[in-house]
């Protein structure tokens, strides 16, 4: 077997890689354990929210998949912090967990080039020097050979599950780890570690007393994906979520059975999300909160189990039914499933260029958990970005690389990169210092004309995209003439609406355009400061050791993280101020200046 590019992992990241590359001209091939799971949502049965959302739409502004896919399989949509200003707001939706499965499996079986096999990525082939890529070994013997190489393991690289005393050598409750590769990249000389996360017991949802819960309903639901005709709304059914809180005699259970927790026992090594924690990790470092949240969340409408979002634990299964039966509507929940914590290894971030590709092996590429990274979008998100930039390797092609006031997957490929992480790294709004330049709704102007020049932009879309941008520029310039309404959503003045009539969504997002259009503005200028500094290139074998002036620290750290741009150096904690000076006095005298 012999192709363009082998993508290793079937999760979020493993889709939109290996969907990305496939539609760029690469033959592709997709190993992964099992071809059943593919896109399986293993934690919370929902795609988007805060930030998330607005990742979920950029992947698609990019021609990705993950907006089409949850559009296809949503049961409850929301717009998240209505309350708020536009740039914190995102839309999120609970999933049909298996309908998400079975839309993922069949958008790659009918993608042009490529191709699914079953089987466990074990070491990379690689040349004498050991400094290109050349193909992948498998489990079951197989050589395969490939130009480029995506990792996207998820939690399955040496991958090993926790429930209180019981322990396995598994990825997901029953499903084996990826062994054998990471013991092999360490033995390569990549620099790795250890995360854990966790996920919650799921309960049948008719030992539930939803009396006793507050209902939470959704909104009339929108599409995720730009990629549709104006107007049209995703057909799909509406299931309530529920929600409850712990109680007294929940921490209480939980601290009289915390030394039977791997997590405080000593036998998870690996560091956990701060932003996501456990039940028990709540409870021993909140101590003052009397309660927290428990959202109780449909798994689908083929089953009646319900996801208990906010009851991650890693607690043996015996305490695992005493706390969640003291919560009210729970007293009599039927688990069907236990939680359990999970560790894996992954790859240190720091050790890749923007691009995801590998700076000590050419031709390798990583996405996903596997970065550090955790959540389906910022997998996706990664993914559709290293997709691309193999194609854009074997082209001879320079790099797809958002900048940090283009997208949030900029933001979240240059914090990884450039800052690295020492917890599996979420996305945040806080994050992002341009996020009013990118609110969820403007992503398509943002980045499709992107796709389109990469050819991830079809006809239809690109069409679509233009009728939209000559309908804003129309409604942006009858609006200037007019009092724009106080706040998004009130009624549009009626005679805009009859001169450029088109969709509600529309005439809100160029309200909003203007409306803050003194801040945004503000952004911009900001950005471009920013981007005078990332146009300075460095190179890449930068001997920063020979480099008389640069304090120690930032000399280590230079050397350490390899930046590509002065903007990129600038963003590396630690480094001074007077020591980007003197960057820009040697890269301005290198070009001649």
């Amino acid at each position: 077997m012999d192709y363009d590019c082998i993508v290793t992992g079937g999760g979020h990241a493993g889709i939109e890689a290996s969907l990305a590359a496939a539609r760029l001209g690469l033959s592709t091939l997709l190993v992964t354990q099992n071809p059943d799971r593919i896109g399986a949502l293993s934690c919370n049965p929902a795609v988007g929210g805060l930030s998330k959302g607005n990742l979920v739409r950029e992947v698609d502004a990019l021609g990705g998949e993950m907006g089409k896919l949850i559009d296809k399989t949503m049961i409850q949509y929301r717009i998240l912090n209505r309350s708020r200003g536009p740039a914190v707001q995102a839309p999120r939706a609970q999933a049909d967990k298996l309908a998400y499965q079975s839309a993922a499996r069949l958008a790659l079986e009918n993608q042009k080039g490529l191709s699914i096999f079953m089987d466990t990525v074990t070491d990379l082939l690689v040349n004498e020097d050991g400094r290109e890529i050349l193909g992948v070994k498998t489990m079951r013997g197989h050589s395969i050979s490939a130009r480029t190489v995506i990792l996207a393991a998820g939690t399955f690289m040496e991958g090993k599950i926790f429930i209180g005393e019981y322990e396995a050598g598994e990825g997901r409750l029953g499903e084996e780890a990826a062994l054998g590769l990471g013991r092999n990249l360490r033995r390569m000389g990549f620099p790795m570690g250890r995360f854990k996360t966790g996920t919650p017991a799921r309960i049948a949802g008719d030992s539930v007393d939803y009396g006793k819960m507050e209902r939470q309903d959704g909104e009339a639901p929108l599409p995720f994906s730009f990629d549709v005709d104006p107007g049209t709304s995703p057909a799909s059914p509406s299931l309530p979520c529920w929600i409850t809180w712990t109680t007294a005699e929940t921490h209480s259970i939980i601290r009289e059975n915390i030394h039977r927790s791997p997590l405080y026992g000593g036998k998870i090594s690996g560091i956990g999300p701060r932003y996501c924690p456990s039940i028990e990790d709540k409870v021993i470092r909140f101590p003052e909160r009397d309660r927290h949240h428990v959202f109780v969340e449909p798994e689908g409408l083929y089953t009646n189990e319900m996801y208990l979002n906010g009851l991650s634990s890693s607690l043996p299964e015996d305490v695992q039914a005493d706390f969640i039966h003291s919560i009210r509507g729970l007293e009599k929940a039927r688990i069907t499933r236990p939680a359990y914590a999970v560790e894996y290894d992954y790859l240190d971030p720091l050790d890749l260029y923007p691009s995801l590709e590998s700076k000590r092996l050419s031709g390798f590429f990583t996405a996903g958990q596997t970065n550090g990274s955790s959540g389906y979008e910022e997998a996706a998100a990664q993914g559709i970005i290293a997709g691309i930039n193999a194609a854009m390797k074997l082209r001879g092609e320079a790099p797809l690389v958002p900048g940090r006031a283009e997208a949030y997957i900029g933001v979240l490929i240059d914090d990884l990169t450039t800052v690295g992480t020492k917890e599996p790294y979420r996305m945040f709004t806080s994050r992002a210092e341009h996020r009013l330049m990118l609110r969820h709704d403007t992503a398509d102007t943002r980045l499709t004309p992107r796709a389109r020049e990469l050819g991830l932009a079809g006809e239809k879309r690109w069409e679509r995209f233009l009728e939209k941008t000559k309908a804003l520029e129309a409604v942006h310039e009858l609006v200037r003439q007019r009092k724009i309404p106080e706040a998004p959503g009130s009624e549009i003045p009626k005679d805009t609406e009859a001169a450029v009539p088109f969709p509600a969504e529309w005439i809100l997002r160029a309200q909003l355009d203007l409306k803050y259009a003194g801040y945004i503005e503000k952004e911009k200028r900001a950005a471009a400061r920013n981007a005078k500094m990332d146009a300075v290139k460095l190179a890449a074998d930068f001997d920063y050791a020979a480099v008389t002036g640069l304090s120690s620290e930032s000399r280590e750290k230079l050397a350490r993280v390899r930046p590509l741009t002065l903007g990129q150096a600038a963003r590396i904690p630690g480094v001074r101020q007077g020591d980007i000076a003197l960057l820009m006095v040697l890269a301005k005298h290198r070009k001649g200046e």
